[in-house]
């Protein structure tokens, strides 16, 4: 069994705390409202609606951290309501055009567990912490992420060979402003895991390794809306479009493929 997600979270967040307590660093926080939550290409509210929001905390040191916070689907986190995340990170800017950042990130899930899906399965927390490293040139970020625990879950106890610590996600963002009040991001990125699936799903698939990506157009409204619309993609039909509910294994649903969303969200 792995360590409790929760558990590293905390350290590693107390450990990179602020050196200089008394700053007075810039706090924001965000709210959303969206049609679907599409995380890395999978929506994780099997294409129902969410409600989300956040804060962020930045210092002129270059130190930053935050939490965000998604209702989710149980059908893939039984017993979870909620997904709450906790991030911290530190970057600077470099030369004309660029910079570095490097952080941690964990993903909760509260009340969430295998075991909550069927008292006879065995105990599997959800949780997941990763750690980052991010190049950034003018509207451009190239991103990699690792996880140092199991990756959400996928271990033995969900019928994978073996633990998914190590999980590789390596994803390239650009943000491009338009004409006006618009924007366009775009994104693409690619998931490898260290493990794969002891029997094969109907279609013959064991490996779960996809790519994504995405397109998003946004339009600020005000200075404190914006509304968002989008497409995102994602690779390896065969494992994501017939995905099974932990819930119920006659409940069977696509949460991959290719998938559209709107979103109104609002920074204060």
């Amino acid at each position: 069994m792995q360590r409790p997600a929760s558990a590293l979270i905390a350290i590693v967040l107390l450990g990179a705390a602020p050196a200089h307590a008394d700053d007075a660093p810039p706090v924001t926080g965000n709210v959303a409202v969206t049609s679907d939550y599409v995380f890395r290409g999978l929506s994780q509210t099997w294409g129902k609606p969410a409600i989300q929001g956040g804060g962020d905390y930045a210092a002129a040191s270059g130190f930053a951290a935050g939490t965000w916070a998604s209702s989710i689907s149980e059908r893939s986190f039984p017993g979870a309501a909620m997904e709450l995340d906790l991030y911290a990170s530190y970057g600077r800017s470099f030369g004309r055009d660029w910079s570095w950042r490097a952080g941690v990130y964990g993903y909760l899930y509260p009340g969430g567990n295998l075991d909550r899906a069927n008292p006879r399965l065995p105990a599997r927390s959800f949780d997941t912490l990763e750690a980052n490293v991010a190049l950034g040139w003018k509207w451009l970020t190239l991103k990699y992420n690792q996880a140092l625990t199991d990756y959400f879950g996928a271990d033995v106890e969900e019928g994978y060979a073996g633990n998914s610590r190590g999980t590789r996600y390596v994803q390239l963002d650009a943000t491009l402003p338009l004409r006006g009040a618009w924007s366009l991001a775009l994104h693409a990125g690619h998931t490898h895991y260290p493990n794969g699936l002891l029997a094969a799903l109907p279609g013959g698939a064991r490996k779960p390794d996809y790519s994504d990506v995405g397109a998003t157009l946004k339009y600020q409204l005000s200075a404190q809306w914006a509304l968002s619309g989008g497409v995102t993609h994602a690779s390896n039909a065969a494992f994501y479009r017939h995905t099974t509910s932990l819930l119920n294994p006659d409940d069977v649903g696509d949460i991959g493929g290719t998938r559209g969303f709107v979103m109104l969200q609002g920074t204060f």
